[in-house]
């Protein structure tokens, strides 16, 4: 009975399906109401050591307690009492009779609230960062691979001027590298917000020690020292800035336009048949059409990012209407926002890293596009080679401009093949290049600088960001 009534109300898919256990865990009850804990342990502590009358006896009942929460007495608390952090004191207080006059001594319920929230945002960064190192890992070694593969480059998604398919990936591997500046940044830029009290002026604090303002200092140092952090806000209201939110958030959002548009080019790529996600040896494309190998990976992380490129909307507007030292319409919000962002974000990091560790080039597929376009990209060398060996370049062109008319009828109106090699053969004009033709339109005397730019440059940037690996 249990288990089936798991199935009669809603469940994210975020979590039930998609989300790895890690960062599921991140944002649990359970992670977070045993940092509430721990950080009501860190608090007596500190608060014991610079002079306030509490005992080992305290501490260590408070300790042995940390992670037996009674989840069910919490919640019938909170039903009676309406308020979440009271009701989490009275449950560890419950079990901690000789603690319970000093539980949560001095402090908001910001000072649990918020400085959980910011462990679980620097632990969630903790999460991602070497996913997407391993991401940026794998598609070096893609981009490495195929470094010197000439494909269509494609502006307007029209045929242009040649690439190789790797120089394409370094495209996708120099955003990806910015994305793990910009996340390693925003980890880094965390600060806790320590003990500030109930409007941020630590005025329960000052009294608790009597006017002494050191200590109070000292009160939060210690506590921010003790839950991993370098450095506190330097001010508050009862809360942390909600602008710090628009900075977690706005890194995760830009993370999701890149995965967008990296997997959009792969759908696109597939639809060419030049190349494809990984498919399992059983995998179903298509319910109706058997043949059918759809890019499911890349549409679920196209679905995924749009989602995660909205989440930050919602931080931005939070952030926007906190009216003076704080006002609570940002709770509901951050409480689905914030998590969602993180789980958005690690689903999308590990589905592309299975994309990106087994993606397929059909070069033939490649070869054949290439040859249906080059002729037209060749016109130019043609020219060239023509006024080389005594051509006049006025007359080639037109010469060519017409030949190349004619072709592009052929493919357009006739759906035929590329054939301008052959009118070109069959003029006697263009007879003093005709034995120049193959060299002329070798593919990889139109990829330019490509596999140089790869190998010399975009590697050595790469490199230097996958310290997380």
């Amino acid at each position: 009975m249990a288990s089936s009534c798991s199935f009669m109300k809603y469940r994210s898919p975020l979590v039930s399906r998609y989300a790895s256990k890690e960062m599921a865990y991140n944002f649990s009850d359970r992670k977070k109401f045993t940092t509430w804990r721990k950080l009501w342990i860190f608090l007596a502590k500190a608060e014991k050591d610079l002079g306030l009358p509490i005992t080992d006896a305290q501490l260590v009942e408070m300790e042995a307690h940390a992670e037996d929460i009674d989840f069910a007495r919490a919640a019938e608390e909170e039903r009676k009492l309406r308020h979440d952090v009271m009701a989490h004191v009275h449950t560890f207080a419950h079990c901690c009779p000789t603690a319970a006059p000093i539980i949560h001594l001095g402090a908001t319920s910001c000072y649990v609230g918020d400085n959980t929230d910011l462990i679980m945002l620097r632990d969630g960064f903790d999460i991602l960062l070497p996913k997407l190192a391993c991401v940026i890992d794998r598609l070096a070694n893609f981009a490495e691979k195929y470094a010197d593969l000439p494909t269509l480059g494609f502006t307007h998604y029209q045929p242009a001027q040649l690439t190789t398919v790797g120089k394409r990936a370094s495209l996708w591997l120099q955003d990806l590298v910015m994305d793990m500046r910009n996340l390693q940044r925003a980890r880094d830029d965390l600060r806790f917000r320590g003990v500030k009290g109930t409007t941020g002026t630590q005025a329960s604090f000052l009294q608790l020690f009597q006017g002494d303002h050191d200590k109070v200092e000292e009160l939060d140092k210690m506590v921010t020292e003790m839950a991993g952090f370098k450095k506190s806000y330097l001010v508050t209201g009862q809360t942390y800035s909600r602008k710090v939110d628009i900075d977690s958030l706005s890194v995760l959002a830009s993370l999701g336009a890149t995965v967008h548009k990296i997997c959009t080019d792969i759908r696109l790529l597939a639809n060419q048949k030049e190349i494809e996600e990984p498919f399992e040896k059983e995998q179903i494309g298509s319910s109706a059409m058997p043949y059918k190998r759809n890019p499911m990976r890349a549409e679920r992380c196209c679905s995924l990012a749009r989602h995660l490129v909205a989440l930050v909307f919602d931080a931005l507007q939070t952030a926007s209407v906190q009216w003076l030292e704080r006002t609570l319409d940002d709770s509901a919000n951050r409480r689905i926002s914030l998590p969602e962002s993180f789980l958005t974000a690690d689903i999308i990091l590990s589905t592309l890293q299975n994309i990106t560790e087994g993606l397929v080039v059909y070069p033939k597929v490649i070869e054949r596009h290439i040859r249906q376009e080059l002729p037209f990209m060749a016109t130019e060398n043609i020219i060239m080679a023509m006024v080389k060996a005594g051509g006049n370049r006025q007359e080639c062109h037109e010469k060519i401009r017409v030949l190349s008319q004619q072709a592009a009828a052929v493919v357009k109106q006739d759906g035929g093949d590329n054939d301008l090699l052959d009118r070109v053969q069959a003029d006697p004009y263009f007879t003093p290049v005709l034995n120049q033709l193959d060299a002329l339109l070798d593919p990889k005397t139109f990829t330019g600088r490509a596999p140089q730019q790869l190998r010399c440059r975009v590697q050595k940037l790469f490199s230097s960001h996958l310290n997380h690996l």
